[in-house]
């Protein structure tokens, strides 16, 4: 495909910086969790949550970093030096 010079999947600079800011401070911690391979279950025993409260935030969190699994939430972590 000529004419596209990068992947529109993927978060621009701008937008990553504006996502970082929109995050609550939960939503750092867990993705901090995420980015250290730690599952649901230990994000949530590590924050005195439940589990299905990590998974709720999970799910805010990959819709504000518009991402589809969180192998790429932990990628974009890293990126955001979370």
């Amino acid at each position: 495909m000529e004419g596209t010079a990068h992947d529109t999947r993927q978060p621009q600079a701008a937008t990553i910086a504006a996502t970082h800011v929109a995050l609550t401070p939960t939503q750092i911690r867990v993705l901090r969790g995420v980015h250290s391979g730690l599952l649901n279950k230990q994000i949530a025993f590590d924050l005195g949550i439940a589990e299905a409260t990590v998974k709720v935030h999970m799910t805010a969190l990959m819709r504000k970093l518009n991402v589809r699994n969180r192998t790429q939430a932990a990628i974009l972590a890293q990126t955001l030096a979370i």
